[in-house]
């Protein structure tokens, strides 16, 4: 079987959800290949097929248009059927064009399945796999459908037409797709993310509460992370005189904003931005943490809660999208409502009182049920089973 995954780029080395899928896929017998816009010569798990070129220069770019055209000489009759679909969607000429030297690098390649790993990266080229004899796969990420439909809505109408099977992270994100018109005839697999337990494997823990009490938080900086309500949570805390460091992992384009607000709420030197580092660290960090927080506005299901479980931190993480799936309140962590930083303030209070025997009780039936529901060996085998599906 011949699989080929499209993405914006090679999985970094802490994307851990591309990188064991691959890994995985291949040592069970299927050729996998990327299709990217960006090459990374530091990611060497499969072939990687690079997009053709973009250029702001107009000799530049008529010189990769006509090398690009007769690249795709030997592959002339899938051109021809990728035009007459286009066509019979009412696509004008010189969209066509574009579309076609813009997909090449698909319109070339020779796969069973075309799985675009994130359902904006299909836009554009909703046709192509039909055109070249594939299945197609979309999978939902959190932008796909939580951000990206409400800039634009109906964007994924011709999608639907042409997708095979979807794959979705959580729940909530497919309930999310029906509501943006994905049809019931069109099958679906939920798999989640999954956690490398080698890695982030359960740790003793100390609860005790002490005056070097440490929060974390792994998150890109951004307004949907919620990170300034988890701020304004904390200065409630340090209002009633709870000593503390929060230690936040990860960068973004927000990052002043947040920088600010810590500066604003009093909390200038408790906040500690740690940036973005690799898994290795990311281990220690959270090993030294005390209570992992992710007071998320939306998330599709959340790779890192998922981690800080697997080593038995106490989560706490707002109800927002998939994060209710991911952490079962009450039994391996608790879930707030968004929101609500007086309420999230509360439920860490309630935490940090209860007793060793209560906190261990929980920290242990978060790392066992990770173990048992998100490991990696389980999330391979539903992706064969997936790529395997007669209904598709």
């Amino acid at each position: 079987m011949r699989i080929g995954i499209v993405l914006s780029q090679p999985p970094g080395y802490s994307e851990t959800f591309f990188r064991s899928k691959i890994l995985g896929l291949q040592e069970n017998g299927v050729e996998v290949r990327l299709f990217c816009q960006h090459r990374n010569d530091e990611f060497t798990l499969c072939p990687i097929v690079v997009s053709p070129k973009v250029s702001k220069n107009p000799f530049l770019q008529l010189c990769f248009f006509i090398k690009e055209f007769v690249l795709l000489l030997p592959y002339l009759f899938t051109v021809i059927r990728y035009v007459k679909l286009e066509r019979a969607e009412e696509t004008l000429w010189v969209q066509i064009i574009k579309k076609v030297y813009l997909n090449a690098h698909l319109l070339k390649a020779k796969v069973d399945w075309l799985h675009f790993g994130f359902a904006t990266m299909a836009l554009g080229s909703e046709t192509v796999a039909k055109a070249i004899g594939a299945k197609m796969a979309v999978s939902f990420r959190g932008f796909d459908m939580v951000v990206y439909p409400v800039k634009y809505p109906g964007c994924y109408t011709k999608l639907w037409k042409y997708v095979d099977k979807v794959h979705t992270i959580s729940d909530y994100l497919l309930e999310l797709a029906k509501k943006n018109g994905l049809p019931d005839s069109i099958p679906t697999s939920k798999i989640t993310p999954a956690v490398a337990m080698k890695i982030f494997a359960h740790k003793t823990s100390n609860f005790k509460v002490s005056n070097d009490l440490v929060f974390i938080t792994t998150a890109r900086l951004h307004w949907i992370k919620g990170v300034v309500s988890t701020l304004e949570a904390l200065a409630i805390l340090k209002e009633k005189g709870f000593a503390f460091t929060y230690k936040i992992i990860g960068e973004g384009k927000e990052y002043e904003r947040i920088a600010f607000a810590a500066y604003q709420l009093g909390l200038k030197d408790e906040v500690q931005f740690l940036g973005k580092l690799p898994h290795e660290e990311v281990q220690k960090a959270l090993e030294d943490a005390h209570i992992y927080l992710q007071y998320s506005k939306q998330e599709g299901f959340c790779n890192a809660v998922l981690e800080a479980q697997a080593m038995g931190k106490l989560c706490i993480v707002s109800n927002a999208g998939g994060l209710a799936e991911n952490v079962l309140h009450g039994q391996t962590g608790w879930v707030v409502a968004k929101n609500n930083p007086k309420a999230l303030a509360n439920q860490i209070e309630k935490v940090l009182y209860m007793t060793d025997e209560e906190k261990a009780h929980i920290s242990k039936n978060a790392s066992e049920r990770v173990r048992k529901e998100f490991d990696t060996e389980k999330q391979l085998l539903a992706f064969l089973d997936f790529y395997k599906d007669k209904n598709a």
